[in-house]
């Protein structure tokens, strides 16, 4: 199975996932801001994996500071963590993973630099081992909703190549073909970058799931023929009240799927959370470049001049969805609240 990212003790190993199915290429990334560059332009993305790879980041910045005393080795990381959170603004991850490294460091203050040193990439690899963890037991927790001989719909990329590995979306299905279910997914190709022509049935066949790629707007007339049974997707953030932002086309999905009474789950690690914001509506969306639109893979196909939109996310309110597939358990909008105590 292909990993999104290693650590390789003075670098980082990034798979382009912009080159894929076509080419499998790893950027070495020596220093935290060739970090930062993979996962403004997408060469890395999904929420956990650029939470992970930020912290990566801090932890190469890190080993390669000299200040000798802790005020100046912490504002050198504090820039690190800031540049990190400012790459990909929608996504919580990132922001998770850099107050961990920051109450890491203000926590120990008083230890020696060569030690902070340590423990920060100590940090770093726990944040990579959780995030794979957490996905198996989604997984577990999730396969149940998938039945024998059921059509499952997905939309951008929630897998191994999203993830620390196994995925969020797809742990699920991994977990019900591990069971001998018979069932098929249908991912739809995910305008404007194409995650899911690209890296979702590219993933998805690499593990022998059967999988038909769609046009998304072909989603609504596969679930009027009856031919769509549940839908599993990702989340870069979901609020207290259980509003989520994932990829732009999400809530075109969901309230789809409650017009025509399907179950809606979402599968994301409790780190995706955020326990802080109370609901979708104080979520920041990602605007990106409107040549994402204007052109595929390079090849321009648009009018020269026209104008384009490029919204990166959007969110679903809480009514849509039918329940959350964590690592904790499976739950209810409602019942996120209570998983708060434990962060």
């Amino acid at each position: 199975m292909v990993k999104a990212i290693e650590w390789k003790g003075d670098s980082v190993l990034i798979l382009d996932q912009r080159l894929l199915p076509l080419e499998v290429r790893y950027i070495e990334c020596r220093e935290h801001n060739a970090i930062a560059d993979a996962i403004r332009t997408l060469a890395i993305r999904g929420a956990p994996a650029i939470g992970i790879a930020s912290a990566m980041a801090v932890a190469l910045a890190a080993l390669q500071q000299k200040a000798s005393y802790f005020e100046g080795f912490y504002r050198a990381i504090k820039r690190v963590m800031d540049t990190m959170i400012a790459t990909r603004p929608t996504a919580v991850n990132i922001q998770w993973a850099m107050r961990r490294m920051d109450t890491l460091l203000q926590s120990n203050h008083q230890l020696d630099i060569e030690r902070l040193k340590a423990m920060v990439v100590e940090e770093a690899l726990k944040i990579y081992q959780e995030d794979l963890e957490a996905n198996k037991k989604i997984g577990e927790y999730g396969a149940q909703f998938i039945r024998d001989g059921a059509s499952v719909l997905t939309h951008c990329n929630a897998g191994v190549l999203a993830t620390g590995g196994y995925g969020t979306a797809t742990a699920p299905m991994l977990n019900a073909k591990k069971q001998g279910k018979r069932f098929r997914v249908y991912a739809d190709e995910t305008r404007p970058v194409l995650q899911g022509a690209r890296l979702t049935a590219w993933e998805l066949m690499q593990n022998g799931i059967d999988v038909t790629l769609i046009t998304d707007n072909s989603a609504g007339w596969l679930m009027r023929q009856g031919l769509i049974d549940l839908v599993i997707v990702g989340a870069d953030r979901t609020t207290l009240n259980g509003d989520v932002a994932n990829k732009i086309g999400t809530y075109t999905v969901a309230v789809l799927s409650k017009e025509h009474g399907i179950p809606f789950y979402v599968a994301a690690p409790t780190s995706s959370i955020d326990f802080n914001m109370a609901s979708g509506d104080r979520i920041p969306i990602e605007q990106r470049s409107p040549e994402e639109v204007t052109t595929i893979q390079g090849v321009r196909i648009a009018p020269e001049g026209v104008k384009a939109l490029n919204f990166a996310f959007d969110v679903t309110p809480s009514r849509y969805v039918t329940a959350f597939l964590t690592e904790k358990g499976v739950f209810r909008p409602e019942e996120l609240k209570g998983l708060a105590g434990g962060q």
